[in-house]
């Protein structure tokens, strides 16, 4: 009988270990260049209590709080980061100061980097401008410009996405998809047979005879593009537009329904990070199925995300690179309504109350951005036949219709509520047509801004058919 002697036994292991080991390394495929990666990150940005809001400080906080959420696309180039935040708006300075933290934890730059808010209104505002002018003339409260607590959020988004990347996640393919959302937008602006605005049909709509008006000019479909590991989804984006509120001024801040849509696809699908975008929806609310009861909050969040649901489900996939992934950007001059005048603005500014939502510190910080020379990027995400406009203000449907119809080649989705700085953004001739949109308490660009971003959109998408 053989008795085997355990010093043999013992190296003949280690061969055997170290062959099988360099036979697993030699069978793995060599890193590939152009592989796709993506990193997703997600934070708490909820207010405290005591915290002023867009129209209202915080009483408490409740069982929905609200997110900061994106990814990061990482391949051959520099990376690219979208982020949507659930409050009513970011602005000048404090726009360029969310991009920049995202930026430096990503590695990119910031024009590479697009951040959107949902424009929910119980929800806060962010302009570091118009916090500055503020404290230049010795404001002691500076209401919802109060900008502590944005830099908070900052400090906390900008460890979150460098986290993200050491946990970015491979991608091989990619897929969009559509659904029209039912029953749920429906344009505010009421026009007679001349065009002129007679009434708004605001988001929440007591009155009966203008609900039972017909939906007018919409985007009814809600887009998804969607990044998977094989078979398993690890990012949704989803784009609709159309105003978020269903009742506000509540005191507690609320994702409103257009979040509670994404929180129920996120219970769903709790796989993938689900990334919501509110398209150009300017001009465009819930007036017309909501007449304010509370209960509505939930059926229009049920209806936007039967939507999701069934736009992820007619999803074509693709395989997809890093090479299939682009983003360019058109800076663009924003031209100043001309109601907006630097002095007056200046001599009104000591007059500002905190209680007042809107007015003169935003009004001159966008005055003196653009005198500066400042440009807003207009940019466009590209994966594959795919293209994902990201733009500024609170825009018209009609460009989000317009970008679709320059390119009915490719699959389009838009991003807007991305620079606040210009308030609403209608197109030309609603400036001639009266209602509160284009009115001088709400939009701070000139008529002349439709061809500006129509050029601006053209140039990013390309007329001619590829």
């Amino acid at each position: 009988m053989h008795h085997a002697n355990p010093a043999w036994f013992l190296c003949h292991l280690l061969i055997a270990v170290c062959s099988a080991t360099c036979v697993s390394y030699a069978d793995e495929p060599p890193h590939e260049k152009n592989a796709l990666r993506i990193a997703r990150f997600d934070i708490d940005v909820t207010p405290p209590v005591g915290f002023m809001m867009a129209y209202d400080r915080v009483k408490r906080v409740d069982e929905l709080g609200l997110r900061c959420r994106g990814l990061v696309l990482l391949g051959s180039q520099e990376p690219v980061a979208v982020c949507a935040v659930d409050w009513i708006g970011i602005g000048n300075e404090a726009h360029d100061a969310f991009r920049d933290a995202i930026a430096r934890a990503a590695g990119t730059t910031r024009a590479r980097v697009a951040v959107h808010t949902l424009h929910q209104h119980d929800a806060p505002r962010s302009d570091f401008t118009a916090e500055r002018l503020l404290n230049e003339i010795g404001a002691t409260d500076l209401g919802a410009h109060q900008g502590s607590f944005a830099r908070e959020v900052l400090k906390e988004l900008e460890t979150a996405v460098a986290e993200s990347i050491a946990n970015a996640q491979p991608v091989t393919h990619a897929g969009f998809g559509n659904a029209d959302v039912e029953k749920v937008a429906s344009n505010r602006r009421l026009q007679d047979e001349s065009g002129q605005v007679t009434q708004t049909r605001y988001t929440t709509c007591r009155d009966p005879k203008l609900r039972a008006l017909p939906e007018g000019t919409i985007d009814p479909a809600l887009s998804t593009l969607s990044f998977w590991n094989d078979d398993s989804p690890i990012a949704v984006l989803s784009y609709y537009a159309c105003h978020p509120q269903s009742y506000y001024r509540t005191g507690v801040p609320s994702p409103d329904f257009p979040g509670i849509a994404r929180i129920m696809r996120g219970q769903d699908l709790p796989s993938a990070l689900h990334v919501h975008f509110n398209g150009a929806g300017g001009n465009i609310g819930a007036g017309k199925y909501n007449d304010g009861n509370k209960e509505n909050r939930l059926i229009l969040a049920a209806r936007v995300a039967d939507a999701m649901k069934r736009s992820l489900a007619s999803t074509e996939k693709f395989a997809v690179t890093a090479d299939d992934i682009g983003w360019s950007v058109q800076p663009v001059a924003l031209p100043v309504s001309q109601h907006l005048k630097r002095d007056e603005l200046r001599e009104q500014l000591s007059q500002w109350k905190p209680n007042e939502y809107w007015g003169g510190p935003e009004q001159l910080a966008w005055v003196l951005r653009c005198e500066s020379g400042h440009k807003i990027d207009l940019a466009c995400l590209k994966v594959g036949n795919v293209r994902i406009l990201h733009m500024p203000g609170e825009l018209f449907v009609e460009y989000q219709l317009a970008a679709k119809a320059m390119r009915p080649d490719l699959q389009i989705a838009m991003a807007a509520y991305g620079d606040y700085g210009p308030g609403y953004i209608g197109i030309e001739e609603a400036y001639g047509q009266g209602g509160y949109e284009t009115s001088e308490r709400a939009s701070k660009v000139a008529p002349s801004v439709e061809k500006v971003l129509i050029d601006g959109m053209k140039s990013l998408l390309g007329e001619e058919s590829k």
